[in-house]
Parts: structure tokens; C-alpha cells; sequence
């Protein structure tokens, strides 16, 4: 495969569908994505704060909102059926079948564990096949208002006691949703369940700023000034390595698109500024000069405990991938069954909660669904992880660096991304049928609106 098309293309039309037809659906199924996006951001808020009780049935809301989008796309012919929706959706049906007969044996465990491939994953491709790169732009400057507001709130939930209201956890939990950090203060998670999903968001919002500073003409250059420096505030706040080290890929990324296309060199320069002028301001606020000194210490602490940077880069971000797969032929042939890796099958299954299976993604899907599949499973992720990759640099030839910027943050995600966990799981759907869209020629939309 080599071009977009073969990516987001889908089976022909039997027969011409009425515009008015096809724009109602249109419409619905944007503002199906759009309802999936505010859930994966908002839902840790509603399950929280909002409906405590409804805590549980909320985890998968999402569920069938991106099962409806599926539906209207697959009537509409918008459907893509390549060999990556195919090949996932047939290892899940497989790995399914698997589990009942020869694994857990627990048909809704299977069935929680499918809906990750059976739903999720082909709801991405959907994605970019409805939306296209003006809708990507609109979501980018709606990702900078809403990073200026998440960055607040995680600094209110830094500097409060697990008690407050804004440290609430999950179900209404007075024990508080953050995570221990470093010196008795805890990693805030914003809106979300757990900390990942603050960390994640802020990833996502890196590659758009970055992007916007490359075209400063996008967007008001207050809200650029403002969100980047919400961003700089964001790291210490967080005390996330993994944003820092997101950050970082990002402006590889970003140094990348100035060698390969020099005009966007000069464009770098305002970005130095407002950068170096935001980082100058927030040297000097006391609240930020606190979190900077615990983000210090957690980098310390942690880099000890793991025997170093190169300890730290093996564990966390190859996450054990070269173990999982040395290890795979000792599995048993299907695995100990597809869902019981995720929090909520452990748990319908053994009563435990947490890991029954391997922490790091590539070796639960090993665990779950056994060598054959679960390695078959790996393939495609890499090789989609891959192909987008490789797309998104011949864009930036093409004067068009949205895609490149995009996979510096979703490249480890669409290879190697937790999808047991539901915020993880949702923003690997989000990334990769953003790139998609920004992939898609042109800024006109699909249908007409």
C-alpha cells in the first residue's frame, strides 16, 4: 500500500443515494465523532464529579456512539474495509471464540475484550474517512481553548489537597483521582479518570501547537501565545515524564519539517520568542517554581529506581516489547483469553482488579490471545504505525506538515498503545482517524453540508 486511498477507501455505491439523504448522515455521523471526542475528554468529569453513580455504565459510553457512527458510514458506503479493519476485526471474532471455548470461558469478558477491535479500532478509520484536514484544523484550535482550561484546572488539582472537590475520584471517591508524584504532591488528572488521560490530551495538544507556530496564520496568535504557555506550564504540573518525552519527539518532529522544507525554518523564529517568553514569565511565578523542583525530584527518584535513562526508556516506552516477543512461544496457542488483561474482564472473571495479566501492552495482547494472533495483532499495529509515518513525511514534501506533527505524537501510540485501558484506547482511535483526515486532499468535505 502506498497512497491515502488505500487507507480510507471503501466498496463502491449499488446505486446513487439523494443529497438530502446523504447530508443528514453526514451531519449525524460528524456529530457522532464529535459527541465520541467530548466523552473521551469529558467522561473522568461526569463519572467524578457530575454522575458518580452512573460511574460504572459510563466507562463505556463511548461505545455505542462510535458503533452508530460505523452503522451510518457502512449505509452511506464511507466504510473503509482494508486490510487493517479487516485483519483486526477478524483476529477479534477469532480471539472471541477463543476465549469462551478454551480460555476464561466468560462470553461478557470476551465480549468487553472484543469491542476494542470490533468497535473501536475500525470507528478510527471511519473517522478519517467522514472528516477531512479543515475538520482537523477546526479541532486543532478547539484543542488550544480547551488546553488553556485543562492546564488550570490540573494546577487548581496540583496545588489542592486529595480531599478538594476538584481531586474527587471515580464513583464520587474522597480518597482523590491523583497519582502519587514526588515530594507528597500527587499527578493531577484534569478531566479525566486517572492521570494518563491529562498526559495524553497534552500530547495530542503539543502536535497542533507546534503545528500552528509552523502556520502562524491559523489561528489568533493570542490563543497560540496563550496555549503554548499553558503547554510549558503543563509539564511540571503534570510531573508526567512521559509528556516530557512526548514534547521532546514532538519538536524532533518539528526540527524534521524545517531541514526537509526551509521555509518553515524562518517560521520558527516567532516560536523561539513566544516560547522563551513564556518559559522567562513562568520562571518567575513561585507556584511554578514549586512544580518545576518536584518534577526534578520524581525524575531523580525514578531514574534510581530504574537504573538510569536507558532503564527508564526500556521500561516505560519499549514497555517490555522485546520480552513479549521473545517470551511469545511459551504462551499457550490462544492465549488466556481475549478481556482478561482489561481492569473490568479481570475482574467479571477473578475478582481481581488489576494485572492478572502483563502490564505492557504488547505482552498482554500475547497473554489474551496467544503467539499466533496476538504477534499477527502486533504486525498490523506497527505496520499501520509505519505506513502512516511514512505518508505523513511525503506530505510535508507537498508543503502540508499537519500529518507528520500529528504521528510525532501518535507513532508509539498506534504501535504500541494501551488499548486495555478506556481512555488510552480512545485516544488511539482519536489519533489515528485524525491522521487519516488530515491525510485526505483538499479541504472540501466529503459531502456536502
Amino acid at each position: 500500500m502506498s497512497d491515502t486511498s488505500a487507507l480510507t477507501s471503501s466498496p463502491p455505491r449499488t446505486q446513487p443515494l439523494s443529497v438530502s439523504r446523504t447530508t443528514s448522515s453526514m451531519k449525524l455521523m460528524r456529530a457522532g465523532i464529535w459527541a465520541y471526542v467530548l466523552l473521551l475528554f469529558f467522561e473522568g468529569a461526569l463519572r467524578k464529579w457530575f454522575l458518580p453513580g452512573l460511574a460504572t455504565p459510563l466507562l463505556v459510553i463511548r461505545d455505542p456512539v462510535a458503533l452508530a457512527v460505523i452503522f451510518l458510514a457502512g449505509r452511506e458506503r464511507l466504510m473503509p474495509l482494508n486490510t487493517y479493519v479487516v485483519g483486526v476485526f477478524v483476529i477479534g471474532i477469532t480471539a472471541a471464540i477463543g476465549a469462551v471455548f478454551s480460555g476464561h470461558g466468560h462470553p461478557f469478558v470476551a465480549a468487553y475484550g472484543a469491542r476494542l477491535m470490533l468497535i473501536h479500532f475500525p470507528f478510527a478509520f471511519a473517522m478519517g474517512r467522514i472528516l477531512n484536514r479543515e475538520d482537523v484544523l477546526k479541532f486543532g484550535e478547539f484543542m488550544l481553548w480547551l488546553t488553556v482550561v485543562m492546564v488550570i484546572l490540573a494546577g487548581l488539582q496540583f496545588f489542592s489537597p486529595q480531599s478538594a472537590w476538584v481531586n474527587r475520584g471515580v464513583g464520587g471517591d474522597m480518597e482523590g483521582a491523583g497519582f502519587d508524584g514526588a515530594m507528597g504532591y500527587f499527578r493531577p488528572p484534569g478531566t479525566f479518570s486517572f492521570t494518563n488521560g491529562l498526559t495524553l490530551f497534552l500530547g495530542v495538544s503539543a502536535a497542533f501547537i507546534f503545528y500552528f507556530w509552523l502556520e502562524p496564520g491559523r489561528v489568533k496568535r493570542s490563543l497560540l501565545l496563550a496555549a503554548t504557555t499553558a503547554l510549558i506550564a503543563s509539564i511540571p504540573l503534570s510531573i508526567s515524564r512521559a509528556l516530557v518525552f512526548e514534547v521532546l519527539i514532538t519538536i524532533v518532529f518539528t526540527t524534521v519539517v524545517a531541514i526537509r522544507r526551509p521555509k518553515y525554518a524562518k517560521k520558527l523564529f516567532p516560536a523561539f520568542v513566544g516560547i522563551a517568553f513564556a518559559i522567562g514569565v513562568l520562571a518567575m511565578t513561585p507556584a511554578l517554581q514549586t512544580a518545576t523542583e518536584v518534577l526534578t525530584s520524581r525524575f531523580t527518584a525514578a531514574s534510581k529506581a530504574e537504573g538510569g535513562l536507558e532503564g527508564t526508556l526500556g521500561d516505560r516506552f519499549l514497555g517490555g516489547l522485546l520480552s513479549a516477543v521473545a517470551n511469545s512461544a511459551e504462551k499457550p496457542l490462544l492465549g488466556s483469553g481475549l478481556g482478561l488483561g482489561t481492569n473490568v474482564g479481570a475482574k467479571l472473571a477473578t475478582g481481581q482488579v488489576q494485572f492478572v495479566l502483563a502490564e505492557a501492552e504488547w505482552a498482554r495482547t500475547i497473554d489474551e490471545i496467544g503467539p499466533f494472533l496476538g504477534m499477527t495483532l502486533i504486525m498490523i499495529r506497527t505496520g499501520l504505525a509505519f505506513h502512516l509515518l511514512w505518508l505523513s513525511f511525503v506530505q510535508i514534501g507537498k508543503g502540508s506538515p499537519l500529518p507528520w506533527l500529528l504521528m510525532s505524537f501518535g507513532f508509539l501510540i498506534i504501535a504500541q498503545g494501551g488499548w486495555a485501558q478506556p481512555t488510552a484506547l480512545g485516544f488511539h482511535s482519536l489519533i489515528v482517524g485524525l491522521v487519516l483526515a488530515s491525510l485526505r486532499p483538499g479541504n472540501s468535505p466529503a459531502f456536502p453540508r
